[in-house]
């Protein structure tokens, strides 16, 4: 299932089901009003909330309502906690406060993406297999930072369960590429091959995951981060299937120009 979190004035959203093909959405009123109370009791509010997304695939839900990204905050926007996992292996760690897809930025940052999971309790010392059995949600989420200072994580506007991905879900893989636009110029597409299982096996080394963290795993992506972002600068990233559709929505980042 996709899911996605509107924006109703409060901190956390309103969750909303998405359609397979991002067309439509219904509200999850009833079953739950937030991402962080299906994490908390999954098992029993998950399969609510497949029910109901197949019956938006299949057009049966009389309410539901054109899916808007411009709409969405970040689909966990409040979360446990917010850790990346380099490819060296070092861990960095955030307090997990995650803006929506398409806030601005007051001022030219550098880009560091990956892939993040979203994560159900999981004990520590857990290995590869039990982080994968713990794993709940994907979506991309890029970092910015300033002078190696994270000024504001971005989170796209969906969080989907592995089994969406389709192809792109292989044996706890996640192979896709990154396409970016920088000022509306196409950059070099990226190949991407992350691992989430390891990466939360490796942050719950030496201590137990509550339901809500969010793992990242860092995407080696070398021509992201030299990118000549300045005042009044757009950049669009996606994260996509071989075939061209979009994994998680799309994160478009405004940069404020230079007062006059």
């Amino acid at each position: 299932m996709k899911l996605a979190s509107y924006a109703d004035g409060s901190r956390d959203g309103h969750l909303v089901v998405v359609s397979r093909d991002l067309s439509q959405a219904h509200y999850a009123t009833g079953i739950a009003t937030r991402l962080q109370q299906v994490l908390d009791d999954w098992g029993f509010i998950a399969p609510q909330l497949e029910d109901l997304a197949v019956q938006l695939n299949h057009g049966k839900l009389r309410h539901a309502f054109p899916f808007d990204p411009d709409k969405c905050v970040a689909p966990l926007p409040r979360a446990s906690g917010w850790a990346v996992v380099a490819r060296g292996g070092s861990v960095r760690r955030d307090a997990g406060l995650f803006a929506g897809p398409h806030q601005p930025l007051r001022a030219p940052a550098r880009p560091e993406a990956a892939l993040a999971a979203i994560a159900g309790d999981l004990a520590a010392a857990s290995d590869t297999a039990s982080a994968l059995d713990a794993l709940r949600l994907l979506t991309l989420a890029v970092d910015w930072r300033l002078d190696d200072e994270l000024i504001a994580t971005q989170a796209a506007p969906l969080a989907v369960t592995p089994d969406e991905l389709g192809e792109a879900w292989r044996t706890g893989r996640v192979q896709a590429r990154l396409h970016v636009l920088h000022n509306g110029a196409k950059q070099p597409v990226q190949d991407i091959d992350a691992q989430p299982g390891a990466a939360l096996a490796r942050v719950a080394r030496l201590r137990a995951l509550r339901a809500g963290q969010v793992v990242g795993t860092a995407l080696d992506l070398p021509d992201l981060p030299d990118l000549p972002l300045a005042a009044g600068d757009s950049l669009h990233l996606d994260l996509k299937t071989a075939d061209g559709a979009s994994l998680f929505g799309a994160i478009d980042l405004d940069i404020a120009p230079d007062a006059p």
